[in-house]
């Protein structure tokens, strides 16, 4: 017995060490992501709203070569930012495209205010006079997980400026709460985001996004991520987070897919299983949801005349999964 002890004991000391070391380690970014590095160049748009003065920030990036005239607005995710459309960026203004790439208020890059009422009409209001700073008269709107939730509703307040938009895995495809999932308070919400760190966005990530299968690239992204909890403003972060998901979870956009009126087409991964609150329902409710094979299928039947474009076996984030293949896809669809 004292001999295994002898062996055990160290193990569990190295275990504890290494441990300590990797926290240690973990990155640190202030409020703003400050410390983290974007694929191009971050400039900022200061604005007022609700009392606040406030700061977007964004990358504006001018096409290579030929220019054709166009300008793509590509909207971010709840667990992602503008600086995850590194990939595609790259390939849109290869082929002569302008794009702009904005962090929402409460994410990444930009403020988060002490209070602020979330809503996807206030996001999509703030997006429209960041281009109407930019003199952006027309776009194409291409929206990401809850970006694709905010790409749906600025297409709808703003579709004479729409020219087409693209949805890549939008949540909200259908209605957490209606079909069952218990409803969190913003208090839930900001104890539970308290907790978060790189070690749970990995397991979450790789079982909910990545189908199980994970990529070294993939670890940039979780460091984002926990970096920016792991900072100076962690519970600031925290805070705006839980108003999201408030915002997320309350605030459906399905109901008005049939409003639709601008070109539209759908990308899904569907492998993809991204369900807001997943993660309390009863078994019985979690089996309901998620389910991007049928979502997208049901949701390009909803949307008048929208284009279905199914990646078979990938899951949330197709864009940076299979890079080339998405971007080929997306390319093939704008140059229509």
């Amino acid at each position: 017995m004292l001999s295994r002890l002898k062996i055990i004991l160290p193990a569990a000391v190295l275990s504890l060490f290494l441990s300590n070391s990797a926290l240690a380690d973990a990155p640190s970014y202030g409020p703003q992501l400050q410390g983290f590095d974007y694929p191009y160049p971050l400039k900022h748009y200061a604005f007022n709203s609700q009392g606040e003065t406030l700061q977007m920030g964004y990358m504006d990036v001018a096409p290579l070569g030929h220019k054709n005239g166009q300008t793509v607005v590509l909207m971010h995710g709840k667990n992602f930012c503008a600086a995850t459309w590194g990939d595609t960026i790259k390939a849109l203004i290869g082929k002569g495209y302008r794009v702009i790439a904005p962090d929402q208020i409460g994410f990444c890059t930009s403020t988060k205010p002490g209070h602020y009422q979330y809503s996807f009409q206030q996001l999509a209001t703030n997006t429209h006079e960041l281009l109407k700073s930019l003199n952006i008269k027309k776009s194409v709107i291409v929206g990401h997980s809850t970006g694709g939730m905010l790409a749906t509703r600025y297409s709808l307040m703003f579709a004479p400026e729409v020219s087409k938009l693209v949805m890549v895995n939008p949540i909200g495809l259908e209605d957490w709460k209606a079909k069952g999932v218990p409803y969190r308070t913003v208090d839930q919400w900001y104890d539970r985001e308290l907790n978060i760190t790189a070690d749970s966005i990995r397991e979450y990530e790789l079982k909910t996004y990545y189908v199980n299968q994970w990529k070294p690239e993939y670890d940039r992204w979780v460091d984002m991520l926990a970096g920016l909890n792991n900072g100076p403003g962690h519970k600031l972060v925290a805070w705006n987070s839980a108003l999201i998901y408030d915002m997320i979870f309350t605030q459906p956009v399905v109901y008005e897919f049939k409003n639709l009126q601008v070109p539209t087409t759908l990308m899904i991964g569907t492998s993809d299983t991204t369900a807001i609150g997943s993660d309390i329902a009863s078994p019985a409710v979690k089996a309901k949801l998620g389910n991007y094979k049928v979502l997208g299928k049901q949701a390009a039947k909803m949307i008048p005349h929208a284009h279905l474009i199914e990646f078979k076996g990938l899951g949330h984030a197709p864009q940076m999964e299979e890079p080339a293949k998405f971007n080929a896809a997306l390319l093939k669809i704008l140059g229509r």
